[in-house]
């Protein structure tokens, strides 16, 4: 199975994993946003280092939820 088949088959499975995907694709969105900004005040900078870490967080959980179907699917 491929890490796309995985993540669909996940997405319909379960919800935890679900709502990481739409947080996940929600910050990078807000993030893009940001990005577009030429200046961003001293609060948007700290904002925007909060989102990028709550987006590592949750890219961390789905990779790890990955690994976890992997391992309990593949033997």
């Amino acid at each position: 199975m491929t890490d796309e088949e995985i993540i669909e088959a996940l997405k319909k499975s379960n919800e935890d994993f679900r709502k990481l995907c739409d947080e996940h694709k929600e910050l990078n969105g807000q993030l893009d946003e940001m990005n577009k900004k030429h200046y961003l005040s001293p609060e948007e900078e700290v904002e925007k280092k909060k989102m990028q870490k709550e987006k590592l967080y949750r890219k961390d959980k789905i990779a790890e939820l990955i690994r976890d179907y992997k391992k309990n699917h593949n033997n």
